[in-house]
């Protein structure tokens, strides 16, 4: 009978979560060759008869006693990324070649808040697969297996953002063993980038160490580098192949390349594998993939003003901060004063048994104001107790008296930073009353962050508090690099870019979303939201986002790919087809239970911990209501991997806490696009096709101009024949403060030895809002006073500030409307990119308006008030089709051509047909003067006219 092998696993997972993966099977081991370490690490070995007795590297590297000899055959580390759903699988592969038992131990550090989805091990032709049950259930099959001797435990990690997988096995005289790990985790932005870490420890020289990693997103990557963490180590080694979408990351050093020096018999491969990348948003502010049934919406606008900051800093100064937290802790405070903007407002709330305050109201962050603050800082003492309830309360009343104050800006941000290492000591002690007083308190405009440093804070408390108040809380690890992780944080939330980011999908179509309702979007992260799609009730799926930026309201349109998406995805043998399905589990089972630690009576706990129960199990999950139980096929050896119950945060690395509205609530100030690709049910008005009026003055191509006369019910054309870079006025109005200009591009070469000039840029300034627009071929960019924001021709949006509404309509059109009086259209015209003569440009269409003042001017703004024009002697021209007249206007007598112009607002490819009279030499006689009056030295110039 075969020996039955002994068993011992450890696992940590405070916050660990998963989906079943098939396991590979074992295959043969092949040659092992001479390969044998000797040094002790991450998977040590020990005989049975010497269980405590390890062998210790001497300075050379060799050891003082006799070898283990235990081979690592192979090391295998494979991740692939599908847009930032990351499976990774860890494999080791091991052979005793000892005459006697050893005993085996697999360690493995996971990242914190990655969902472990299986593991598998075979020792010796003996398989063990796992399984996930309902914890007691779990409990009740690993006694039966406990009671046989197999034992198991718990191993809590402080590693910073790691947390420890561990299994023992004790192997016979020549038996093999197999493990695979395999976790899952979601890539969150963190200052402009992701970070995707491998932690590398084999514990000796592996025959065979192989890392790769896939990366694959769909929106393009931006850029990809593997930063050394070696110290030049593996220099050369990490071969990086990228792509447009796609990216390979390999790490595969050889024996001679692991090992510290050319005669160690130690690894240098104990470290970390890092690979930072982001994704390309130069076109578009969203990315809504839809595939499988679920659909990901991934939301990080950029180019946009900061909003001001009103920020409380509230520091715990208690005894138990003495020392180096509190060192560390001035450190970063000096660096993040300094980094405050000018137009943010802040002070300083210090506490221990007593609450201190630098000043008693916000103050500007001026350069003398952010010194003293500093000196502040600087001269603080650690002593006494700790009173939180009493500090927030503070905290709370500055901010609140400077809002009843009418102190605030309107459009401003309020933020609390919490700095603690402990307990309430003194004061209100009951955790559950301060966060009730704090939320009695707070108002809804502001937002909590609590930042924990070391072990001995109570770290669920402070995640309660902050998710309860529109924040997150984030520990600090209590040592040298204490200072590095607050300014860390810091940064996160240092540039407030919109407020109040709500995600609408239509409700006929989209069921369970995840949270969909934010307070703020801080520059450099990323919003994620799921839900379940059905695409029998809707060809197409389409969001709405409304947010609130420095200076505008925003409503943004996003249309998701489909087919597309499917096609990319099913060329590429690495992506996982089952990425939105994995993502919209994490992101719902973690914030259920957030949820669930917050819910305000045992009813609703009840209620959320049966959903998360059925969730865990039908997504093959380990959370705190779970366990992974691990067995052979017999079932009469048991493991279990149990995870601590405790509540959990949603989502580790995430910036953010949300909550859900209902798809049709929409702020009160949207107005729906006036032409969307669909409809969108989920807006409560009926969405209307807008039919554009008929009669407009426009410009197109190189550039015509078509000047309607409504009084004459005609049509005037004149031509433009000017050199790039010249920037002509079209209205020039000061005393309404309206101003539109455009900018001249010329074509790649000539035809027929001329060079067509287009519109490569168009300018809007609207004085009295001091805005100003300006859109390009690839950009719309809006500003107010010294604060902009970018679109892109990619998205569907719109902008409302006040008086003037911005409708961006995704590679088609921008409107622009004030006072809901006053049009002007913009149509993009993209062409071939490799034509070898032609450009992309701009049409410009405004409507006849009785709106400007009589002083209007410009090459079409003079034709608001109408000329008298006679048309008369109509005759044959020179070519047949297009007849001569004679045309009195402005007391000149013209010779003009009857012809065709185009007008594309309907027809984009081919336009239609609009006749016209046509005036030769760019106008002449028609406008005012000499085309050249009409030049302007800068895009925001008024026209200054005799």
């Amino acid at each position: 009978m075969k020996r039955l092998p002994c068993f011992l696993l450890w696992f940590f997972l405070s916050e660990a979560q998963g989906f079943e993966i098939p396991t590979s099977a074992l295959p043969e081991f092949a040659e092992y060759g001479d390969l044998v370490e000797l040094a002790p690490g991450k998977f040590e070995f020990v005989p049975e008869n010497r269980r405590h007795q390890r062998s210790v590297p001497g300075e050379s590297g060799q050891t003082t006693e006799d070898v283990d000899q235990v081979t690592l055959y192979s090391y295998k580390v494979q991740s692939t990324i599908t847009s930032r759903m990351a499976t990774t699988m860890i494999q080791s592969k091991v052979v005793n070649n000892s005459p006697r038992p050893q005993d085996v131990v697999f360690d493995v550090q996971i990242p914190k808040g990655a969902f472990i989805s299986n593991f598998s091990m075979t020792v010796d032709g003996t398989t063990f697969t796992s399984s996930i049950k309902e914890k007691t259930v779990g409990r009740a099959l690993y006694s039966q297996a406990r009671a046989k001797g197999k034992t198991t435990g718990l191993v809590r990690s402080r590693a910073l953002d790691m947390e420890n997988f561990k299994t023992e096995v004790n192997i016979a005289p020549g038996a093999k063993v197999q493990f695979e790990l395999h976790y899952q985790e979601v890539k969150w932005r963190t200052l402009g980038s992701y970070e995707h870490r491998l932690h590398l420890q084999p514990g000796r020289l592996a025959k065979h160490l192989e890392v790769d990693v896939w990366i694959i997103e769909p929106q393009g990557l931006k850029f990809l580098h593997v930063p050394d963490t070696s110290d030049g180590h593996f220099d050369g080694v990490p071969v990086v192949s990228k792509g447009h979408k796609k990216a390979h990351v390999a790490f595969k050093p050889t024996v001679a390349q692991q090992r510290k020096c050319a005669n160690c018999s130690e690894t240098a491969v104990d470290g970390e594998l890092v690979v930072v990348y982001d994704v390309n948003r130069e076109e578009k502010a969203g990315e809504l993939e839809v595939f499988n049934g679920y659909f990901v919406h991934f939301f990080a606008p950029e180019n946009m003003d900061p909003i001001p900051k009103n920020i409380l800093f509230v520091i715990d100064v208690s005894g138990s901060m003495w020392g180096i937290k509190m060192k560390q802790t001035v450190e970063a405070m000096k660096t993040i004063l300094e980094d405050l903007r000018t137009d943010d407002q802040f002070s300083v709330v210090d506490f221990n048994h007593n609450v201190r305050t630098w000043r008693n109201d916000l103050v500007s962050a001026s350069k003398t104001q952010v010194a003293d603050a500093k000196k502040y800082i600087e001269k603080i003492q650690p002593s006494g107790g700790t009173n939180i309830n009493e500090a927030l309360l503070r905290a709370i009343f500055i901010l609140n008296e400077a809002n009843n104050l009418g102190l605030l800006d309107p459009n401003s941000v309020s933020l609390i930073i919490l700095v603690s290492d402990g307990d309430p000591t003194v004061g209100e002690l009951k955790l559950s009353k301060i966060q009730k007083n704090v939320k009695q308190n707070i108002r809804d405009n502001i937002s909590l962050f609590s930042l924990g440093i070391g072990f001995d804070v109570d770290y669920d408390f402070l995640k309660r508090l902050s998710n309860d108040n529109r924040g997150i809380a984030q520990r600090i690890y209590g040592n040298q690099d204490t200072s590095s992780q607050l300014k860390k944080f810091y940064n996160q939330v240092s540039t407030p870019l919109l407020q109040n980011v709500q995600f609408n999908y239509p409700h006929t179509s989209v069921t369970d979303v995840t949270q969909n309702s934010f307070h703020n979007y801080f520059g450099g992260s990323e919003i994620v939201v799921a839900g379940k799609f059905d695409p029998e009730k809707a060809e197409q799926l389409q969001s709405i986002i409304t947010a609130t930026s420095a200076n505008t309201e925003l409503v943004l349109e996003t249309l998701a790919q489909m087919d597309d998406l499917e096609d990319f995805l099913s060329k590429d043998k690495h992506a996982d087809p089952d990425f939105t399905r994995k993502l919209w589990a994490y992101l719902t089972v973690n914030q259920l239970l957030a949820e669930r630690s917050l819910a305000p009576t045992a009813a609703a706990k009840r209620k959320i911990t049966k959903t998360i129960l059925q969730m865990s199990l039908e997504h093959h999950i380990v959370t705190p209501l779970t366990a992974m139980v691990i067995e052979n096929e017999a079932g009469n050896e048991r493991m279990l991997a149990d995870s601590p119950p405790q509540d959990h945060s949603c989502c580790s690395g995430a910036l953010y806490y949300g909550s859900k509205v209902a798809p049709s609530s929409l702020p009160s100030w949207v107005s729906p696009s006036p032409t969307p690709r669909i409809p969108v049910s989920a807006i409560g008005a009926p969405v209307l096709e807008a039919t554009p009026p008929p009669h407009v003055m426009r410009v197109e191509n190189d550039p015509h101009f078509i000047i309607y006369l409504p009084k004459s019910q005609k049509n005037i054309c004149f031509n433009i024949d000017s050199e790039p870079g010249k920037i002509l006025n079209l209205v020039s109005d000061p005393e309404s403060g309206i101003l539109v200009n455009g900018q001249l591009i010329g074509a790649k070469m000539p035809k027929d030895e001329k060079l067509n000039t287009y519109f490569g840029k168009l300018g809007f300034y609207f004085q009295s809002e001091d805005m100003k627009i300006e859109i390009g071929t690839e950009t719309i960019a809006l500003s107010r006073g010294s604060r902009a924001s970018i679109l892109s021709w990619s998205d569907t949006a719109q902008i409302i500030n006040q008086r003037v509404l911005v409708s961006v309509k995704k590679e088609k059109t921008v409107t622009i409307t004030l006072d809901e009086e006053m049009s002007f259209s913009v149509l993009l015209h993209r062409v071939w990119k490799k034509h070898p003569i032609n450009v992309d440009f701009l049409g410009i269409y405004i409507p006849s308006t009785n709106k400007f003042s009589p002083t209007a001017h410009g090459l079409i703004g003079q034709f608001m008030h109408e000329p008298k024009i006679h048309i008369f002697n109509e005759r044959p021209g020179k070519d047949p089709e297009k007849p001569e007249a004679s045309m009195e206007v402005k007391g000149q007598k013209l010779v003009v051509t009857r012809g065709l112009q185009k007008d594309y607002r309907t027809d984009r490819v081919f336009g239609t047909d609009v006749p016209c009279w046509f005036v030769h030499n760019s106008g002449k006689g028609f406008i005012d003067g000499h085309y050249k009056d009409y030049f302007v030295p800068q895009l925001y110039s008024f026209l200054k006219w005799p």
